[in-house]
This record gives structure tokens, sequence and C-alpha cells, in this order.
């Protein structure tokens, strides 16, 4: 469902995504096998999934440069780098804890918080809720710059 949104929203505009926290790498595989998306899984975590592209580190904002798309997946420790990330690339947080302030924040004060960031660093951000049940079902989709994300 999540390479589907990501091939709805990207298709045709993007190529190299970077698939943050991606575990074992099954959105990857997805992106890449159903979409045609060329991913790379970014995560020091080991994995087994054949077939999977990784860089076996931390994800850092910096690294964003070289992608067209930043995918976080519920990211947790990475949420703050992928943040970052979206002042100079599109990028799509689907977000599960908090890992972006130091405080005790529920599910809509975290995207609000996250979402004031981004309209104080140019970033326009839009949300999109996801066909499937559960609290955390809110892709937070972003572009650097003034563009429109309705």
């Amino acid at each position: 469902m999540v390479a589907d949104f990501i091939a709805a929203h990207f298709g045709g505009e993007v190529r190299f995504v970077a698939d943050v926290a991606g575990g074992q790498g099954l959105l990857a595989r997805e992106l890449t096998k159903r979409h045609g998306f060329e991913v790379e899984v970014i995560d020091p975590r080991p994995s087994k999934l054949a077939g999977v592209s990784r860089r076996p580190e931390r994800f850092q904002a910096g690294m964003a440069d070289y992608y067209d798309l930043v995918v976080g997946l519920h990211p947790d420790e990475a949420t703050t780098e992928i943040v970052q990330a979206a002042t100079c690339r599109p990028a799509v947080l689907v977000l599960c804890c908090n890992f972006w302030r130091p405080e005790r924040l529920g599910q809509e004060a975290l995207l609000r918080s996250i979402e004031r960031f981004y309209a104080t660093s140019g970033v326009a951000s839009a949300r999109h809720r996801l066909d499937f049940k559960g609290p955390k079902n809110v892709a937070l989709v972003s572009r650097p710059g003034p563009h429109s994300l309705a």
C-alpha cells in the first residue's frame, strides 16, 4: 500500500529513492519490482533479504543529495535526519514514535511540530491518510520550496 502511494505521488518524477531505516527492505523491494524505482535501504541493522541494495549505516540528512526522494516508514531514531533532509529533497514520512522532540508528543502534536518546522524552513507539506487501520496511518509528504501539495 505504501509503495503504491509513493508510485502514485512520485512515479515518473523520481528515480533514486532512499528507504531510510528500511529494515529488511520489504518496501524497497516493492518499490523496485512493482514500480521500477531504484531504491537503497539505509539502515545500520543487518538484513538477509536478497536483491535489495543497502547502505549499512545511519542516515544523515547530508546523504539526501544523492537521492530524488527520501522515504521513512516508521523510521524511529532516523526521524530527525529525514525531516532535515526534506529541506533539500522531497520526502515521505510515516511516523510511529516520537523521536523528533525530547518532550512527549502524541501523534497529532508530533505531526504539527514537524509541519511547523517545515513551514519555517521553506518546505511545503501535506498530510495523506493511508488506507489502513490504526492511528499511525498518516503520510506526511514534503517538498522543498513553495510547491502545492494538495
